[in-house]
């Protein structure tokens, strides 16, 4: 698995950065060097299939793939569970789900995200390319209700991909806490540069709470 770690301050947050299934991690150099501007390290890693990993991408595959990248940053970098943030735009918040079900975390942060393969395929398949996920699930549904940590749920309000509705599915079947951030006027790839200022301040700021919630607990 190829990835890299981009670290900012020493002690502060850590993102674990799960993309979604268009383009590699090569892709989102603009939203690294951002974050970093804030002060937060990133982890971002590609998918096996995806950049220079290699193999077949599978719903299990990205499962595990994810939770080898939560084990670098425990194992390998030493990180303690309760500095890491779990992020996970599109399909990669299918995965985030999943890995903060079962790796401890400070929060997760989910955008553009989806309940169910099956609940986009109910609108269309238009823009999303399914090669192989056509045998995938990716019930994000069955994990956000299990899920007691801080969530930060973002979705454009344009996004003719993954459409608002099922954003606002994704919120609702959460357990709190949660907050929902719809970004007017973004589709589903430029909520950052559509947000502007205000998306990374809303990302600092719930950073930043989760990282004291989880400092506080004995």
């Amino acid at each position: 698995m190829f990835g890299w770690y981009v670290e900012a301050q020493a002690d502060r947050p850590v993102i674990l950065w799960c993309h979604g299934n268009a383009g590699n991690i090569i892709n989102r150099l603009e939203n690294l060097r951002e974050l970093y501007r804030i002060g937060l390290s990133v982890f971002i890693f590609d998918y096996r299939g995806y950049g220079r990993s290699q193999g077949r991408p599978s719903e299990e595959g990205l499962y595990q793939d994810a939770l080898g990248a939560h084990d670098y940053l425990t194992r390998t970098r030493m990180i303690r569970p309760e500095r890491i943030i779990i992020f996970g735009r599109s399909l990669g918040a299918a995965v985030a789900g999943e890995l903060a079900a079962q790796k401890p975390a400070a929060g997760l942060i989910l955008e553009s995200a989806f309940p169910s393969i099956e609940a986009v395929a109910k609108f269309h398949y238009g823009g999303v390319p399914v090669h192989w996920l056509l045998g995938a699930d990716f019930k994000l549904v069955n994990r956000l209700p299990q899920l007691s940590l801080p969530k930060l749920i973002i979705h454009g309000g344009k996004d003719d991909i993954i459409p608002l509705e099922l954003g606002r599915q994704v919120f609702e079947i959460a357990k709190p806490p949660k907050s929902f951030y719809v970004i007017e006027g973004a589709d589903h790839n430029n909520t950052y540069q559509v947000g502007g200022a205000s998306y990374f301040r809303r990302w600092a700021e719930f950073v930043q709470t989760a990282f004291s919630l989880r400092s506080q607990e004995p």
